[in-house]
């Protein structure tokens, strides 16, 4: 079997390709870091973002509230332990191409720090605790996309794709930190909770709101601080708003 470690992105699709009657192990695919930018528009204000990440070459370190090289610009909604890492499909692009063909979507262009094949949305759960070379992550959230997605890839409506078929990519928050490298696996080494990244996001987007959901999910440990009391605070009557 060819090492991961060698392939390119197009190699590895060719890779899928001739290897689809085997099952492949998640899979680190490439890992992205960026500093903030301050971007110009036209037609919006001027703003700042990290979004704009770049592809480095590991080993790269993985500390409790970041990976080396990456920062935020807004770190009310962005960082912190538990977002420390945002991950997404690598499965998803091939789909937004499809779909957008007038950009070249690839590892990165959501804003992610890890792109992770064989795993989703909808295999993934709240609290799923990984080990990826020498970090053990904890799944936090989901992520919600926010104005500045749209922006940068200037789809008015991205955001709101991306919150409608739920292709969001997920947060880790570090258990132990260590270096991670592009190829490494992702092993499953421990599974507590029921609820899926993707069930998580329709609870929290479900018009017209699912107390009963709400309080579910609310009272999972493992769920993100902030998500536990947006949604207690809807239980309560208080319509919190999202990032």
């Amino acid at each position: 079997m060819m090492n991961c470690r060698e392939l390119s992105v197009s190699d590895y699709l060719l890779f899928q390709v001739e290897s689809s009657r085997v099952v492949m192990q998640p899979t680190l695919i490439s890992i992205q870091v960026g500093h903030p930018r301050d971007y110009d528009s036209d037609s919006a204000k001027p703003w700042s973002s990290g979004i704009d990440k770049r592809t480095v070459k590991g080993p790269v370190c993985v500390s409790r509230t970041n990976l080396t090289g990456d920062q935020q610009a807004d770190l009310v909604h962005h960082g912190g332990p538990d977002k420390a890492v945002l991950a997404y499909a690598f499965e998803h692009y091939s789909v937004w191409n499809a779909e957008i063909p007038s950009v070249s979507f690839a590892p990165g262009g959501f804003g992610e720090n890890l792109t992770i094949s064989g795993v989703n949305e909808t295999s993934c759960r709240i609290g799923d605790v990984v080990r990826i070379g020498d970090c053990l992550l904890q799944i936090s959230q989901p992520r919600q996309p926010c104005w500045k997605l749209s922006r940068r890839w200037n789809i008015p409506e991205l955001a709101k794709q991306v919150q409608n078929n739920g292709r969001s990519g997920w947060y880790y928050r570090v258990l132990e930190e260590g270096s991670i490298s592009a190829g490494d696996k992702v092993e499953l080494v421990e599974r507590d909770y029921e609820f899926t990244v993707a069930w998580a996001s329709s609870v929290m987007y479900s018009k017209p709101r699912n107390s009963v959901n709400d309080l579910r999910l609310a009272n999972c440990p493992a769920l993100s601080a902030s998500w536990r009391e947006t949604l207690r605070s809807r239980v309560g009557g208080v319509e919190a708003s999202l990032e």
